[in-house]
């Protein structure tokens, strides 16, 4: 999704991303354990004149209201990291993060942001959590000259915003394409019906992706409909779709709206697939939805589930730590903390700009969410597994 008035930032100075260590953010120290997250060929081994500096970095993340349980992932993610890396990076670099409630609002995103720059003096920003949000705060860091890292912003033009935003999450251009091919060649289908969060930003994203797709693959749809954040009722517009008859039903939604919308379906006889964008990769989808989640479809960079040596580590580390497995929120905060780790120690100081700089060279990134690269607008590049609801859990669509 393009979105007008941030070509304004978009001459600023080119960026690439450099090697990555390990990372994780979290406000406390956390405990110590062998590093799961991700590397780079080549692991810088320590700062430019070989003495430990520290390096604050702000959180903004939806922690209080109705999207909490993705901040929550998010910040669970970043403190399992941090206790990692300041363990492992003992004498050469230590990690402080300053966590800061936006709730999911924008303007709670943007003076979050003011406060971390300004007041903290962070030397960088992860989050915030909605694409929304992103898009009101990222061009204040970006005119502060500040490098602001997305970890679940899917909307299609984040990087945009400037040349000080990065993100490691997958955009929903590639998510949503990888999910519906499955889908389509292993359940036949021929129609699809629609339905979105008209008032979000990412939700909105992802409808356009999901229609483009649908009409790029020859699916005729049956039916559109929206409906607002915060709406409990979508009996009206389940109905209404009901009546074309379609194969699935495609949600672009955050998880609470989505789950419900979800459970309706079913209720109402809607048989068919059903088919979500990246709102709905979080254990509350199997709260809130219940036994009308079974056979939902998803794609998520990241599958507690995969058989790889750096994820089932992740896994164990985290489920020590939380009683309960990671998701794919917990995991892209766990890998953005490492590659912001292994980028400091390159730069060899906490300093925005020498940070901005090695965060450019980004390559070949292996962390618990997969291989990342940069392309040249510091869109992140890599492969979306697509999963299935299966016995209250998500596990590989096969």
């Amino acid at each position: 999704m393009k979105v007008k008035g941030f070509q304004l930032w978009r001459s600023l100075a080119t960026i690439s991303l450099g090697a990555v260590l390990m990372a994780g953010c979290g406000s406390g120290g956390g405990t110590s354990s062998t590093p799961a997250a991700g590397n780079s060929d080549s692991q810088p081994a320590a700062s430019a004149d070989g003495q430990e500096f520290t390096a604050k970095i702000g959180v903004v993340s939806f922690l209080s209201g109705s999207g909490a349980a993705y901040g929550e992932a998010q910040k669970a993610g970043l403190e399992l990291a941090l206790g990692e890396l300041n363990e492992a990076n003992k004498g050469k670099l230590k990690i402080e993060l300053k966590f800061e409630d936006s709730a999911g609002e924008k303007d709670g995103a943007i003076n979050a942001v003011n406060k971390l720059i300004n007041q903290d003096n962070v030397v960088a920003i992860i989050g915030p959590t909605l694409s929304g949000e992103m898009f009101a705060a990222g061009p204040v860091a970006n005119e502060s000259e500040t490098p602001i890292f997305g970890i679940s912003n899917t909307s299609e033009g984040i990087n945009d915003i400037g040349e000080y935003v990065f993100r490691n999450s997958l955009p929903e251009s590639i998510a949503i394409p990888t999910a519906m091919k499955a889908a389509v060649e292993k359940n036949g289908l021929k129609k699809v019906a629609l339905i979105y969060a008209s008032n979000d930003d990412f939700s909105v994203n992802g409808y356009k992706v999901m229609k483009a797709t649908a009409e790029k693959m020859g699916l005729e749809i049956t039916g559109e409909a929206t409906f607002a954040n915060g709406d409990v009722d979508f009996s009206a517009q389940l109905t209404k779709l009901k009546q074309g008859n379609p194969d699935a039903l495609l949600v672009s939604a955050l998880y609470k709206e989505g789950s419900m919308v979800v459970k309706k379906a079913r209720e109402l006889g809607i048989t068919g697939t059903i088919l979500g964008g990246n709102g709905f990769n979080n254990p509350k989808v199997f709260e809130i939805a219940g036994p009308a989640a079974e056979g939902l479809i998803v794609a998520t960079p990241f599958s507690p589930e995969k058989q790889d040596e750096k994820v089932q580590a992740f896994v164990k580390a985290f489920e020590a730590k939380y009683n309960k497995k990671p998701d794919q929120f917990a995991a892209q905060a766990y890998d953005s903390l490492y590659i912001m780790s292994q980028s400091l120690l390159a730069a060899g100081k906490a300093e925005r700009e020498a940070l901005r700089e090695q965060l450019a060279q980004l390559k070949d990134f292996t962390g618990v969410s997969g291989k990342l690269s940069f392309d040249e607008k510091r869109n992140p590049i890599g492969d979306a597994v697509v999963v299935v609801a299966k016995d209250g859990k998500f596990v590989p669509f096969e």
